[in-house]
């Protein structure tokens, strides 16, 4: 196989962004996180990244065709010519048909889906002990890596605070359309073939370990 074209599959909080980010450093392939490419585009004001603002600025959502154009204008270049690395998109069917249209197009497809499966309550248990440093955004755990005095940063004292994002109900909330809109996908690209889960719950390094057999295997 000259190329891997992979997407991290995965709830939120399974670790998808950590495993991503090894991948990267593994295979010197492009990690690319859909809202940072998005972004990126914005800031650049490409075509597409002003198309998007647009989107953004009338509180609307960023049509599928506006994203897929702004994905495909990284994956065509010369940094993604042995492959890439897709973290956050898509989310839906209807987006992974668009992306496996404009990869078509650019005469390319996605070669491995990477599931890193967790159970819910290993999601509420991993968002919901996390702590953030009120004044510098320094992040703890309650129970992987818990700040020497409880409720206070190590490093500037300032008061630590559970965000909105990572209060139980709205983790629920969050895993609900994940199970809604994302969960589909696996039935999708397990149908081509190209689907391979791993358990997420293990330590990030067991993790690691599977997802590079995995993708030996696939290259090989």
């Amino acid at each position: 196989m000259s190329e891997l074209n992979l997407v991290l599959l995965g709830p939120p909080g399974s670790g998808k962004g950590t495993q991503g980010e090894r991948l990267n450093d593994d295979l010197r392939l492009p990690y690319y996180a859909t809202g940072d490419i998005l972004r990126g585009a914005v800031r650049d004001e490409t075509e597409l990244g002003k198309s998007a603002k647009a989107f953004m600025d009338a509180g609307d959502l960023v049509p599928d065709e506006v994203i897929v154009g702004v994905i495909a204008e990284r994956i065509d270049s010369e940094e993604a010519r042995d492959g890439f690395i897709l973290d956050g998109f898509p989310r839906t069917t209807p987006q992974a048909e668009a992306l496996d249209a404009k990869l078509a197009e650019l005469g390319r497809e996605v070669t491995t889906v990477l599931l890193i499966d967790v159970s819910d309550d290993e999601v509420v248990r991993r968002l919901g002990g996390r702590r953030t440093c009120e004044a510098e955004g320094h992040v703890y755990h309650v129970e992987f890596n818990p700040p020497k005095q409880e409720g206070v940063c190590d490093i500037d004292g300032s008061p630590l605070i559970v965000r909105d994002d990572d209060k139980p109900e709205v983790i629920r909330k969050r895993l609900a359309t994940y199970h809604e809109k994302t969960e589909p996908l696996v039935s999708y690209y397990d149908g081509k073939g190209i689907l391979r889960r791993v358990d997420g719950a293990r330590d990030p390094a067991e993790v690691t370990e599977e997802l590079r057999g995995i993708l030996d295997a696939a290259r090989s």
